[in-house]
């Protein structure tokens, strides 16, 4: 199994060890990350489903990421990333929420370079943000993001009390 996968297995199986859901809100994966946990057997049990929001417009509409947050700091921020994984959280009605958003080239967008890339989970006892800098083309930036995605998500869930 390729790490993407192997990341994907983890989460899963630690959410379904738990009895746990999640969902996700994805910009600059656009789909990545549930096209990659759908593979997994079982997965049926813990993912609620989630939202492509690639449109700026979108992370607010359908994923309830706050306006005024979008229009001071633009769509690629930590802020914005932990946003898209309360959306995702809530309107999914999960236990835990994923959010990918970031810049995967070729070109820069709004000042933000090719690389930069923002990955949050969300759970019942908080929110978690990683800044991610990565090289490579947008396959291999968008290919590391899901996996540092789901990675964060099997630590957060293996960190977290269990739901009750």
């Amino acid at each position: 199994m390729t790490s993407i996968s192997v990341a994907a297995a983890a989460a899963v199986h630690r959410l379904v060890e738990r009895h746990e859901t999640f969902a996700t809100a994805e910009s600059l994966t656009g789909g990545l990350v549930a096209a990659t946990v759908v593979e997994i057997p079982g997965v049926s049990a813990v993912y609620r489903g989630g939202f492509v929001v690639y449109a700026t417009a979108l992370k607010h509409t359908l994923a309830g990421v706050p306006q005024s947050l979008l229009d001071d700091r633009g769509p690629v921020d930590p802020d914005v990333a932990v946003a898209l994984a309360r959306g995702a959280r809530e309107r999914c009605e999960a236990d835990w929420g994923v959010a990918t958003t970031g810049v995967a080239g070729p070109e820069p967008q709004d000042g933000k370079p090719v690389g930069l890339v923002y990955v949050a989970v969300a759970g019942a006892a908080g929110t978690e943000v990683r800044e991610l800098r990565l090289d490579g083309n947008r396959e291999a930036i968008r290919t590391e993001s899901v996996t540092s995605a789901l990675l964060l998500l099997s630590d957060c869930i293996q960190n977290a009390p269990a739901v009750v």
